[in-house]
């Protein structure tokens, strides 16, 4: 059997990536430097793995949630649990504390290469651009950008967010390939083990209004929905407090290392350093609200439905910017939509280095907090200069969304569509027409004569011919009443419906203007204009 060439690509560069990040945390696994609270910091290999193991009472033999609360969703703990059963026999503590941490590393390499190939699927596998002719396929090209980048190699044994990156990517492979149940499932696996694959539902139930699958993303919302029930009802009936712990933790939780609410409190900023949780907690959500809102409005009102992964980054980057934590490994959430939503080289090599210089930024920052004083050695990094890194990672996340942007008011310039492709990630939304569309359209002003021969000699239609824009009977007429001041004839109705040929479909999309407020276009069947010949 023949495997597509991104296959081989995909899991060659992963097992790549995992042997370098196993690597780069040998100073702590092997060189015992996690066993010195500031040595773990100088060596930049710290993780968040081996104190759990001890910490959580994986290693006196609690259960996750029942035996212990847990401040993670119920995948992760099931993960801890699995790494706990497999190194039981072991004797000696600290021995099975560090076995943990190695079968916990294989098990999150085995999600590394499920999120890659997931990616590269969903990128376009056995598709080339330009001639077709040599060269990498698309597949194979997101699988290096995934599995090689920097930030992910880094922070890839920190914590268990691979478990949560290979679920969601997986599940936009299978909306990709059209198995919308098989979607809706992962996504919803992928909530149980982090909360943001969440996003992706409310990315869904944007684009597939606009593109009127309705019945589409109810079938994956449904399956996801019952997905993430059958893995925590029964925890959270049994272990009722422990299930709770990581909602309540979450909640409770005040601005911490990363975020740019962390940086406001550090220097007493007016209003947004207010250390209360509280207030914290209602400021950020708003603000993401409104970031939200803003986003509708761009894949509802875009001159061309925005593509699947384009909406999914901007949500996901709008999430990590407002949110009260930012982790160094949250870059591995951000990776794989980077890629498919902006799959060029240059400013994704920018985000990577800002993403770097922030991984050793904090390090340095906590040698610095920590380190005792005439204490010889390095010393770390001033507050100044670990918030100059959270800035430029602050940044270098909002350019790179910025460009997402420009891309999607702009579709001509997105490197995806301006190879002749829609949206290779988007399923039943590739290629789909549009239903629903928000637009802004200034109504123009007729001359007094040809307004007064439109309204009496054209109440059904009227098509002009060089235009191939008609306007229609489906909404009420715009009346004109004379004006002494002006000296022409306006409309006393601002309120018209202008229908124009889709491409490649056999509709008309319906617009419909009010002022320069937005309205909802919807689309029509053609049928009834071409029944009735125009005057």
């Amino acid at each position: 059997m023949r495997y597509p060439a991104f296959v081989g690509t995909g899991v060659a560069a992963s097992a790549v990536a995992a042997l370098l990040g196993y690597t780069q945390k040998l100073p702590c696994s092997s060189g015992g430097a996690w066993n010195s609270f500031t040595g773990q910091f100088r060596e930049a290999c710290y993780t968040d793995i081996y104190p759990l193991y001890y910490n959580e009472g994986l290693s006196s033999g609690q259960v996750p949630y029942s035996g212990h609360p847990v401040e993670y969703p119920v995948l992760i703990g099931a993960m801890m649990q699995l790494a706990a059963w497999l190194v039981r026999s072991v004797s000696d503590p600290y021995a099975r504390g560090r076995d943990f941490y190695y079968v916990t590393v294989v098990l999150l390499a085995v999600c590394l290469v499920a999120g890659v190939l997931a990616t590269g699927y969903a990128a376009g596998a056995g598709v080339r651009d330009g001639d077709g002719r040599g060269g990498l396929d698309n597949g194979s090209k997101a699988a290096l950008l995934v599995a090689l980048s920097p930030g992910l190699i880094l922070a890839a044994f920190i914590n268990w967010d691979l478990l949560a990156m290979a679920l969601t990517a997986g599940g936009v492979a299978a909306w990709a390939a059209r198995r919308e149940i098989l979607a809706g499932a992962l996504l919803g696996l992928g909530v149980a083990a982090k909360f943001y694959p969440l996003l992706v539902f409310g990315v869904l139930l944007l684009l597939c209004l606009r593109a009127g699958r309705m019945r589409e993303f109810w079938r994956a919302l449904v399956f996801g929905v019952l997905a993430w029930l059958a893995v925590n009802l029964p925890i959270a009936l049994i272990a009722t407090a422990g299930w709770g712990r990581f909602y309540a933790f979450s909640r409770s939780r005040g601005a911490d290392w990363g975020s740019i609410w962390y940086m406001f409190e550090h220097f007493s900023v007016p209003v947004l350093g207010n250390p209360s949780i509280g207030e914290l907690n209602l400021v950020s959500t708003g603000l993401f609200a409104i970031a939200c809102v803003a986003i509708a409005v761009l894949a509802l009102a875009a001159p061309r439905r925005p593509r699947l992964p384009q909406l999914c980054f901007l949500l996901l980057a709008a999430f990590l910017m407002l949110n009260k934590v930012w982790s160094p490994q949250y870059v591995i959430w951000l990776v794989p939509f980077a890629v498919l939503a902006r799959p060029r080289l240059w400013p994704y090599i920018v985000w990577q280095l800002a993403e770097v210089a922030y991984f050793f930024g904090i390090w340095g920052y906590f040698v610095y907090l920590y380190t005792a004083p005439g204490q010889q050695g390095y010393t770390g990094i001033s507050p100044g200069w670990y918030f100059a890194t959270l800035l430029a990672r602050f940044i270098a996340v909002g350019l790179l969304a910025a460009v997402v942007v420009a891309d999607i008011l702009h579709p001509e310039r997105d490197v995806v569509r301006a190879h002749g492709r829609d949206d290779p990630a988007g399923g039943v939304l590739d290629g789909a027409p549009d239903r629903l569309v928000l637009g802004w359209q200034r109504p123009a002003r007729r001359p007094a004569q040809a307004s007064a021969s439109l309204a009496r000699s054209q109440p059904m239609s009227v098509a002009s011919p060089a235009s191939g824009v008609s306007q229609t009977a489906a909404a009420p007429a715009a009346r004109t009443t004379s004006s002494s001041t002006a000296g022409s004839m306006v409309p006393e109705s601002r309120f018209a419906c202008l229908s124009a040929p889709e491409p490649n479909s056999s509709r008309e999309l319906l617009q419909c203007t009010r002022s320069i407020r937005p309205v909802i276009a919807l689309t029509r069947s053609t049928a009834s204009a071409r029944s009735m010949p125009a005057e």
